[in-house]
């Protein structure tokens, strides 16, 4: 028998790939989305009895507390995702991403299962050999990622909480981001034949964002491994720098040409070694390599070329 799971921002980037998955391992599933890029991600599973969507706000609490009542399981996706949106627009990403959270936790009782998706941006740049564990101390540099922080610190007090700090996410899904570090340099790859580096060695971790649906669908079947916890979710053998990764996106697209900047600095200043042996001794293993997900990628450019695709 399946749970009835609330997912916020079920039609964005992660959640257009989550729900589909989750309608099809038999739960229920209500998505709670205010579409604000028009998207019509989940227009593939309408015709599921057992999806229900409705048009909101997170941060209205009068329009999120009556689906809390009726759910198990809660699946907080929705937020001003990135810094540099966060930056943009300082009020909606803080009133979004750390005030409507702390109104839900006011809403769930004790045995409602909370699975929230943080970052593992909020390493910042890591220790001195830049490794991080989930008990390395947290350094958030953008909006983003400190509210990010708040949230999770908060998230934790829940009896039956989880935080998934994940890391960068890539791939096709049907509410695209082209945005994001994989999927932007395959996208300058596959259209531009070229990209500017600017802080080429610094490193950070990835994970496909099918990979991100089934630790998610893993959370829920192994209910005593992973409650209670805060898990890094990334590729293990992913840690690899920005000149790394355009190294491994020119192995399938050759002629894709890549310069280091002598001078300036990326603003984005985050570097970090990820483990993520945590979650893989729940039995959680992602999928989906880096170049796999680049492949893929590489096929869908073939059909987008524009920027609508993103947060920013």
């Amino acid at each position: 028998m399946g749970y009835h799971i609330l997912v916020t921002g079920g039609a964005g980037y992660i959640g257009s790939t989550l729900v589909p998955e989750l309608l099809a391992a038999g739960h229920r599933v209500t998505v709670l989305d205010n579409f604000m890029y028009q998207q019509n991600s989940l227009a593939h599973v309408c015709h599921h009895a057992d999806f229900e969507v409705v048009r909101g706000d997170v941060r209205i609490e009068s329009t999120v507390a009556p689906l809390l009542k009726r759910a198990d399981i809660v699946i907080p996706l929705a937020a001003y995702v990135g810094a540099p949106l966060c930056a943009r627009d300082p009020v909606g990403a803080r009133s979004t991403n750390h005030d409507a959270i702390v109104t839900m936790l006011k809403h769930v009782g004790r045995h409602q299962r909370i699975l929230m998706p943080t970052t593992n941006s909020a390493y910042g740049t890591g220790d001195a050999g830049h490794f991080c564990t989930e008990e390395s101390p947290l350094r958030p540099i953008s909006l983003y990622a400190i509210e990010k922080v708040k949230v999770e610190q908060a998230l934790m007090q829940h009896p039956a909480a989880t935080s998934f700090r994940l890391a960068t996410v890539f791939g096709m899904s049907p509410r695209m981001r082209i945005d994001l570090l994989v999927n932007d340099f395959t996208y300058r790859a596959v259209h531009d034949r070229f990209v500017v580096l600017f802080e080429a060695e610094f490193k950070r971790n990835y994970i496909h964002v099918r990979d991100i649906a089934r630790v998610f669908l893993h959370a829920i079947d192994h209910y005593e491994k992973t409650n209670g916890h805060i898990f890094n979710v990334g590729l293990s053998d992913a840690n690899v720098s920005k000149r790394e990764l355009c190294q491994v996106i020119q192995r399938q697209v050759p002629d894709f040409a890549f310069i280091e900047a002598p001078v300036g600095k990326d603003p984005d200043q985050r570097n970090y070694i990820v483990s993520n042996a945590k979650i893989e001794a729940t039995g959680y293993r992602p999928q989906v390599s880096l170049e796999a997900g680049i492949r893929e990628l590489i096929k869908g450019y073939t059909m987008i070329r524009n920027t609508v695709y993103g947060n920013v």
